[in-house]
């Protein structure tokens, strides 16, 4: 698809917005967990079960949603996800009690994950090769903005309100979203769509035995279990092991999500000079060091404020080029079956985060063991798992 440089520019920040409806849907209430769960009354892992509830309604909902993109195209799936996020965002505002927020907050993750998967096959329709890696690099760059706003605005929030003000909030970002996506072309010809929903899940198995795919599945899946492990765990860690406000909090948060946002430029940089692959590569040592450190910082009792903060950055921030990178290889292979590709993919990035989320606070809110293991443990997978099925392609 010939697009203008306007026109393209206006598609990524669009597909970048999109695609950050996770980080905006679980960011951007990080610095509330502890509130919200004074006020439900809820243990620890039960106020970090809501955002296992929200990635498994995410993960859930790409496996559907993918494939119906391929079938009625990009642009009514979108809309009616949008519309459907507001509803529930609206929702989760008045929840009186932790379980049928519990429900909402799976229902807007179902929702939001139409933003998520139709964003990344909406890009593999408009771009491939090493544009596809630009287009995604980009993409990622203006999505890496997400975390570090969102915890930031919530933290503000907090500051004169309720963290339901907070979902309000998030309503009325899909109010706007479901009209920009009106305003929005479709991507994918009519002739190029899926003649039922069966074909698309029919994809589901072949993409499943491709074992260079089902490698970058794979190694999606155990990178953003580390991810979310942090997303979980990070705001007890800071808030009531070392005593930071939810101010504070948010601020750290988003010094790491900036540092997301800059290295996220590097790919688009680095595109036909370093080979996808490298950059993958490279992105999972750095993250492997980095986690190994701060577990080993944390079991010897010498984990200082500034020292955490540092380790997590080197092992958070390089998930930007991880993301890049394995989504580009992934996704390069794969043509018509675009949308189901990116939902499996992203199926896979949500799954495994989603059921470690309550494992982080299984100890209680006063240790950070848990933590730093579940993030080493899941780089570790992701490194074997790279080596063994994606290196060599």
């Amino acid at each position: 698809m010939k697009m203008t440089r306007r026109s393209r520019m206006i598609l990524i920040a669009f597909l970048g917005i999109m695609s950050a409806m996770a980080p905006l849907a679980t960011d951007m209430y990080l610095p509330a967990l502890p509130e919200l769960s004074a006020e439900f009354s809820a243990s620890t892992s039960a106020t970090q079960l809501t955002l296992t509830m929200t990635l498994l309604g995410m993960a859930v909902g790409q496996i559907f949603l993918g494939p119906l993109s391929d079938m009625y195209g990009r642009k009514r799936p979108l809309f009616a996800g949008m519309v459907a996020f507001a509803l529930v965002s609206a929702g989760c505002f008045y929840a009186s009690s932790i379980e049928p927020f519990l429900a909402l907050r799976f229902l807007q993750g179902f929702a939001g994950a139409s933003g998520l998967v139709i964003s990344r096959a909406i890009a593999r329709d408009v771009a491939e090769g090493v544009e596809l890696t630009r287009f995604m690099a980009i993409l990622m760059l203006v999505n890496g903005l997400a975390p570090i706003l969102a915890p930031v605005a919530g933290g503000q929030i907090l500051a004169f309100s309720s963290w339901r003000i907070i979902f309000a909030v998030l309503a009325v970002i899909g109010v706007l979203l479901a009209v920009w996506t009106l305003k929005t072309r479709e991507t994918l010809a009519k002739e190029e769509r899926q003649k039922n929903m069966a074909a698309s899940f029919h994809a589901f198995p072949a993409l499943l035995r491709d074992r260079y795919f089902f490698g970058h599945c794979l190694v999606q899946c155990f990178v953003f279990a580390s991810f979310f492990s942090y997303i979980a765990g990070s705001s007890f860690v800071f808030q009531n092991i070392y005593g930071i406000s939810a101010q504070g909090y948010s601020l750290i948060f988003g010094g790491i999500g900036t540092g997301l946002f800059l290295v996220g430029g590097l790919p688009a940089r680095l595109a036909g000079h370093v080979k996808d692959v490298t950059m993958l590569k490279a992105s999972l040592l750095v993250s492997l060091v980095g986690s190994s450190l701060l577990l080993a910082a944390f079991l010897t009792g010498f984990a200082p404020l500034a020292l955490v903060i540092v380790l997590l950055f080197i092992t958070i921030v390089p998930l930007s080029v991880m993301g890049t990178a394995s989504f580009s290889l992934a996704l390069s292979r794969q043509g018509r079956n675009a949308g189901a590709a990116s939902a499996l993919i992203g199926f896979f990035s949500m799954a495994l985060g989603g059921v470690m989320m309550p494992l982080v606070g299984i100890a209680g809110d006063a240790t950070a063991i848990p933590m730093a293991g579940l993030m080493l443990a899941g780089y570790t997978l992701g490194a074997l798992v790279f080596y063994r099925r994606v290196k060599n392609g």
